[in-house]
């Protein structure tokens, strides 16, 4: 499992448009690897993308620094946006 902390200001996870520009952004929960990258949701860089795919490694993004979410990510809790298989 790979654990990414995305950027502060975009919210807790993956969303289908930029949160800060748009109110009604839509958090993804959970998100195939084709799906980002299809989408262009630069959940991280394409090719960093495409070698976890390869290799079968998911993604967890979520917001590092919010507290508890360290813990909740190691106990296998609902957090941020998991990014997996197709």
């Amino acid at each position: 499992l790979l654990v990414v902390s995305n950027d502060l200001s975009a919210g807790d996870g993956v969303y289908d448009v930029d949160p800060v520009k748009d109110p009604d952004a839509t958090k993804y929960e959970e998100i195939s690897y084709t799906t980002a990258l299809a989408k262009n949701l630069r959940v991280m860089d394409a090719t960093a993308i495409s070698m976890c795919r390869e290799h079968r490694m998911p993604i967890l993004v979520f917001n590092l620094n919010a507290p508890g979410s360290i813990m909740k990510a190691v106990r296998g809790e609902r957090i941020g946006t998991l990014v997996k298989g197709d």
